[in-house]
């Protein structure tokens, strides 16, 4: 399997596909680009894939498409398995490969070493439980504690040793587990409404990696990764243990194996001066000072002196109106909470019309300027979703 013939004058030579020598290489990258080539490889693999919706959808290159068929081709030639079955099961999440909770009974129930694979699945007493979310409220990241009763349950996943005859099970799983190790509180969480089939499949994972890491090689479930890693608005990583793991910032030297900050883009200054305005309203408004703007705004682009100046610059406080003048002036304005409506419209049609992160993420930056918190909690789920549908394009 995964093997090509070269005709010498006297013999004929296997090539394997693989990194050992010039000719394996060359059938492997041959090999990778009809793959990349195919609609019926996931996306990753696409060499073309289609970003965006509706009117706005468009077809754009993906550079690692190659690299990442040469990989799982690598995959499939040690595992002695399908490329395209490899690829249909080997999911990137966060840069992450991981295979799919099924590949992982497939392989376990097709390897000849054990029985197929079993599951005792006992439900317990009902228990109180206590779990984290984060939510966005002013830009900040906010812990709110949940309490909840769920039903405990136990799962082992169990198979016969062919060889020895001896039974062997998977460390158990409980929903106990579930809540105290951050699994069940997760945005989308699969632990709240199936929650028998990610029992067994997180106590398959723990059979594997136990009594057959062969098989899986080093790499997590999808569901295990699902679990543990999400994706903050601010593009920073955090995993269930609330432990923030910054995103990259640099690039690697490889002579020195030192990490090169990288050049970010000087702002434009007709960027620059579309969101000075806003920013000058929150400081205004005592909301975030000019330090932490200048601070905020130097992850994004490269700040000139003149337009940190023009960031400090002193906020002009309006002056003060004779009482009469006052009355008047009252009488002139919008009616109360026009402007508000108005502000939560523009960051709304912002937050929809953005084909980029970094598009989306300015607009997120305008969300604490909406006075209404509920106002603020929907623009923050339109954030979300955005963000969501971005990530996956």
């Amino acid at each position: 399997m995964n093997h090509a013939l070269t005709t010498t004058e006297n013999t004929a030579v296997a090539i394997t596909m693989g990194f050992g020598d010039l000719a394996s290489f060359e059938f492997l990258q041959r090999t990778a680009k009809a793959f990349s080539s195919s609609t019926m490889v996931p996306t990753a693999y696409q060499a073309m894939v289609t970003k965006g919706y509706g009117d706005r959808a468009t077809v754009e290159p993906n550079p690692a498409a190659l690299s990442n068929c040469m990989i799982a081709l690598d995959m499939a030639t040690r595992m002695n398995a399908n490329p395209l079955m490899i690829m249909q099961n080997l999911h990137i999440i966060e840069g992450r490969p991981s295979w799919s909770s099924q590949f992982i009974i497939a392989a376990i129930n097709n390897c000849g070493k054990f029985s197929p694979l079993r599951f005792d699945l006992q439900w317990l007493d009902e228990i109180d439980a206590t779990y984290s979310t984060f939510e966005w409220e002013d830009r900040r990241k906010v812990e709110k504690k949940h309490k909840v009763r769920i039903k405990n349950a136990r799962c082992v996943a169990w198979a016969i040793e062919k060889a020895t005859g001896e039974r062997l099970e998977s460390a158990p799983v409980t929903m106990e587990m579930a809540v105290n190790e951050g699994w069940f509180g997760k945005n989308g969480s699969k632990w709240k409404s199936m929650p028998d089939l990610m029992m067994r499949y997180r106590s398959a994972a723990f059979f594997g990696r136990i009594y057959a890491p062969e098989l899986l090689m080093g790499l997590p479930t999808a569901e295990e990764v699902h679990d543990v890693f999400s994706v903050d608005s601010d593009g920073a990583v955090t995993d269930a243990g609330k432990r923030a793991v910054p995103p990259a910032t640099g690039n690697i030297d490889p002579t020195t194996g030192e990490v090169r900050t990288a050049e970010l883009p000087p702002y434009a200054q007709e960027q620059f001066d579309k969101l000075l305005p806003s920013w000058r309203a929150a400081i205004a408004a005592g909301k975030t000072t000019a330090k932490a703007v200048i601070a905020k705004a130097k992850t994004k682009g490269t700040l000139t002196q003149e337009q940190e100046a023009a960031i400090r610059a002193p906020i002009e406080q309006p002056a003060p109106q004779p009482m009469q003048q006052q009355a008047e002036a009252v009488t002139d304005v919008q009616p109360k909470g026009e402007p508000q409506v108005m502000l939560e419209k523009t960051v709304g049609d912002q937050l929809q019309a953005a084909a980029t992160l970094d598009a989306l993420y300015e607009a997120a930056d305008l969300i604490g300027e909406v006075p209404d918190p509920e106002q603020r909690a929907a623009l923050t789920a339109v954030f979300e979703e955005r963000q969501f549908a971005l990530e996956s394009a």
